[in-house]
C-alpha cells in the first residue's frame, strides 16, 4: 500500500513526532511519500530532519508556472470535479479569514498534489493539522485524487473552528484523528452528528528505544528544571522568571534552561534580565533529539507553563526520560500527567500557582522526584509508543480504502 502524507511546512524542528509517526507506518510496510508545501530547511539541525528534508517533495518548489498547468488542465479534463473543487474552495475562502485568493492558491496546490498521487499511485492521502493540508486533501478529493484523512492537534485549529470548516472537512474525509479525548471533543463540537464515528483518537508517539535507559536522577540542589518548545505566546515561557523569581524569594535553589527559540525571545529575555536571572537560567536555543535528551537527562523536572496545547509531545519526552513534570491544567495535558502522582498540574495563567509548583518540586526529595518520574515513564509507555499507535492509524487507513 503506497499513501501519500500532506503537510504544510516539513520537516521543522517543532513537528518530530510526525517523522516518527511516519516510520511507525513504514515500519509496518506501508509505503509513505512525503508532500510538503514548502520547508523550512534552514531551521533543521537534527540529522533525521535533514534526512526526512531530502525525502520530501516540496509543491511550491515546482513554480507557478507548473500549478497553474496542473490546473487548466483538470479543468479541461476533469470539468465536473474542477467545478466542484473551486466551489468548496470559494465557499469555504468566504468564510475564512484567510480569504478566496489563498484558497484559490490551494486549489492549484491541489492540482499538483492531483497529478502526483496518480503518478505516485497513492490510494489515499494523510494531511496533519486541519489548516491548509486538510484543505488541499479535500480539494483533491474533489478533482477526483485519493480520499484523504486527516489529524487535528490544536490549539491553532480550535481557534478558528468556523473559519477552518473544521465541520466540513470532516464531512468530506474517510476519516478524521484527534490526538487526546479532549481534542476528539471539541471535533465534535462542529461536525454533524452524524459524522461522529468517523472521528478517532491516535496518540501523537514516543519511540521507546530512544528512552530504553532512563539517566539516574541528579543528586542534590539545584532543582534543576528544563522547559522545551517554541517560545509563542501559547507556550506561557513569559510566566517562567517571575514564578522562578518567586519561589527563589522564599529560598528555593533553582536553575532552569530554556531550549528552543521564536517570536517571544526577546521578551523572555528582558523578563530574565528584570529579574536578575542571568546566572539562574540558561537559553540554548534549538537542539536536535539527542541534545533534548540531555537536557532531560541532567534535569530533575520538566516545566510546560502552556496557556492552550493539543496533547504536548515534549510532556510525553520527559516522562519516557523518567522525569516529573509541572504542567497547567488544559486541554489534554490531564489525560496524561497526574496531579501528585507523575508531577503538578496548575492553572493556566497563575504565576503564583506555578511558583507553588516550583517550590514544591524543590522541596522533594530526589528518590521522590525519581519515584513520580518512573510512574510517569510507565503511564507514557503504556499510552504514548509509536508503533502502537501508527498501527491504529494504519487499521483505519486499510479499513478507509476497503470502504
Amino acid at each position: 500500500m503506497r499513501i501519500g502524507y500532506l503537510l504544510n511546512t516539513y520537516p521543522q524542528p517543532s513537528v518530530t513526532f510526525i517523522r516518527r509517526e511516519i516510520r511507525g507506518l513504514e515500519r509496518r510496510g506501508i509505503q509513505v511519500h512525503r508532500i510538503a508545501m514548502r520547508s523550512d530547511r534552514d531551521s533543521l539541525v537534527d540529522p533525521a530532519d535533514l534526512e526526512e528534508y531530502d525525502r520530501t517533495e516540496l509543491v511550491l518548489k515546482a513554480g507557478a508556472g507548473r500549478l497553474l498547468m496542473d490546473s487548466l488542465r483538470l479543468a479541461v479534463l476533469r470539468p465536473g470535479g474542477f467545478g466542484r473543487a473551486l466551489a468548496r474552495a470559494w465557499r469555504m475562502g468566504g468564510r475564512s479569514g484567510q480569504g478566496r485568493l489563498r484558497h484559490l492558491i490551494y486549489l492549484a496546490e491541489a492540482a499538483y498534489v492531483t497529478r502526483r498521487a496518480a503518478s505516485l499511485r497513492l490510494v489515499h492521502l494523510h494531511a496533519h493539522f486541519g489548516t491548509n493540508p486538510a484543505m488541499v486533501a479535500a480539494l483533491v478529493g474533489d478533482l477526483g485524487g485519493p480520499g484523504f484523512s486527516f489529524t487535528v492537534h490544536g490549539p491553532e485549529e480550535f481557534d478558528s473552528p468556523v473559519a477552518l470548516s473544521l465541520g466540513e472537512k470532516i464531512a468530506a474525509s474517510r476519516f478524521a484523528v484527534a490526538i487526546s479525548a479532549h481534542g476528539r471533543s471539541q471535533l465534535c463540537r462542529w461536525a454533524d452528528h452524524a459524522d461522529w464515528p468517523r472521528i478517532h483518537v491516535v496518540h501523537c508517539g514516543i519511540d521507546p528505544t530512544r528512552f530504553a535507559d532512563p539517566a539516574p536522577m541528579p543528586q542534590g540542589a539545584p532543582l534543576r528544571l528544563a522547559a522545551i518548545g517554541r517560545f509563542s505566546e501559547q507556550k506561557g515561557q513569559l510566566l517562567l522568571p517571575e514564578a522562578l523569581a518567586q519561589a527563589r524569594a522564599h529560598g528555593a535553589d533553582i536553575h532552569l534552561t530554556l531550549v528552543g527559540d521564536g517570536p517571544m525571545r526577546p521578551q523572555i529575555e528582558a523578563a530574565i534580565a528584570a529579574h536578575d536571572l542571568g546566572h539562574a537560567v540558561t537559553l540554548t536555543g534549538w537542539l536536535d533529539e539527542a541534545g533534548v535528551r540531555r537536557v532531560l537527562a541532567e534535569s530533575h523536572a520538566l516545566i510546560m507553563p502552556s496557556f492552550a496545547e493539543g496533547l504536548p509531545m515534549v510532556v510525553m519526552e520527559a516522562m519516557a526520560a523518567g522525569r516529573a513534570v509541572i504542567a497547567t491544567w488544559i486541554a489534554g495535558t490531564p489525560e496524561l500527567v497526574q496531579d501528585g502522582h507523575t508531577g503538578w498540574l496548575v492553572p493556566a495563567g497563575s504565576t503564583g500557582a506555578l511558583a507553588d509548583a516550583v517550590r514544591d518540586a524543590a522541596g522533594a526529595s530526589t528518590d521522590r522526584l525519581a519515584q513520580m518520574g518512573q510512574a510517569g515513564r510507565d503511564r507514557v509507555l503504556m499510552r504514548h509508543d509509536v508503533d502502537r499507535e501508527a498501527g491504529k492509524l494504519a487499521r483505519l487507513i486499510e479499513d478507509a480504502i476497503r470502504r
